[in-house]
């Protein structure tokens, strides 16, 4: 499967979302390393999944997810 890879900027356009909150409050609590973002080749920039952000707006959060958060 292909993925749409966003940078923060770039979901926080799609989303309708300020940067800030993104990085502060959705990231690590919403949004979770390896299910909604990766950090490529281990480095600080990351890059937003955005089918898998999607789907969760539109069908809420799944127990996957749930559990990714524990």
């Amino acid at each position: 499967m292909s993925y749409t890879y966003l940078t923060t900027k770039e979901l926080s356009v799609a989303i309708k979302y300020d940067q800030r909150t993104i990085r502060e409050q959705l990231k690590d609590s919403v949004l979770f390393e390896g299910v909604h973002y990766v950090r490529p080749f281990g480095g600080r920039k990351i890059l937003y999944i955005w089918e898998r952000i999607e789907d969760e707006m539109l069908n809420g959060v799944s127990l996957d997810t749930l559990l990714v958060g524990m």
